[in-house]
Parts: structure tokens; C-alpha cells; sequence
């Protein structure tokens, strides 16, 4: 994955939610919360993470991601996840 910025790491997760819950993605924005707004669960988030990392190529780890609230913080987590030598 080369060097992305936030409104196209956006973008991919945009999609990624889209594609894996079937969510409409006007419903997505930075500050949609990822468990109130889109009624996700534990084992949502970890098929995020799993699909994140494919798409990244990069390991994600799971204590990383539990602070993870919003769709925002997803994105901030892959841009240093990207940035990660």
C-alpha cells in the first residue's frame, strides 16, 4: 500500500464498512461511532481489523485497536499504522 492520506485511508475504510456489515455509506462519516451510530459488536471490530490488515499489509494489534470509538480512529490508527517502519 503506498503512501495514502486521510481522506483516501478514509475512503478504504468507508468501503471496508460498506462491504463487510452492509452499511449505507452515507451513514459513515469521521465522527460516526463505530458501536452506537453503526451497531457494531466485538466481533465486528475484529473482522475491521482483519480486513485493515490485509489492506495494509501490516499487523494490527488488537490492545491498539480497543480504544478505537469512532470511524475517525480507525482512520488515525491506519495512518500510523502506515507510517510504521
Amino acid at each position: 500500500m503506498t503512501e495514502l492520506n486521510k481522506d483516501e485511508i478514509f475512503s478504504q475504510v468507508q468501503g471496508a464498512l460498506v462491504e463487510l456489515f452492509e452499511l449505507d455509506a452515507a451513514d459513515i462519516q469521521l465522527e460516526t461511532k463505530l458501536y452506537q451510530d453503526l451497531d457494531l459488536d466485538s466481533l465486528d471490530a475484529v473482522d475491521l481489523v482483519v480486513h485493515l490488515q490485509k489492506l495494509t499489509g501490516k499487523k494490527i494489534k488488537p490492545e491498539e485497536f480497543k480504544m478505537v470509538r469512532t470511524v475517525d480512529d480507525v482512520v488515525n490508527s491506519v495512518v500510523e499504522l502506515l507510517q510504521e517502519k
